[in-house]
C-alpha cells in the first residue's frame, strides 16, 4: 500500500536499520561497563536510536529539497528500537535462568 510514492517496504526498512544499530550499540556499550547486571547499555542504545532516528528527520526537512520529514518515519525507528531491546531484555533473562 503506497504512502505517496513511497512504500510501506520504507518503514520496515527503517525499523530493520534502528534494529541493528540498537543491537549493535548495546553490543558495543556491554563491554565497556563493567557490571553486567547494568541496564546503562540497554537504556544508551535506545536513547541513541531514538535521538539519532529523530535528528536524521529534522535534518532532512530542514536542509534538503528532495527529502522530508515523516512522523511515521520516526515511528518505525522507534519501533525497530523497541524489537531490539526486547530481545535483548529476554536473552538477559533466559541467560540468567539457565
Amino acid at each position: 500500500m503506497p504512502l505517496g510514492n513511497v512504500s510501506n517496504v520504507d518503514k520496515l526498512v527503517h525499523a530493520f536499520f534502528h534494529f541493528i544499530l540498537t543491537t549493535l550499540c548495546f553490543l558495543f556499550l556491554k563491554n565497556e561497563v563493567k557490571d553486567s547486571k547494568s541496564l546503562k547499555p540497554v537504556v544508551f542504545a535506545f536513547l541513541f536510536s531514538l535521538l539519532f532516528g529523530i535528528a536524521i528527520e529534522i535534518v532532512q526537512g530542514l536542509f534538503t529539497a528532495t527529502r522530508q520529514s515523516d512522523v511515521f518515519d520516526v515511528l518505525a525507528n522507534i519501533s525497530g528500537a523497541l524489537l531490539s531491546i526486547i530481545l535483548i531484555t529476554l536473552f538477559r533473562m533466559f541467560r540468567k535462568t539457565t
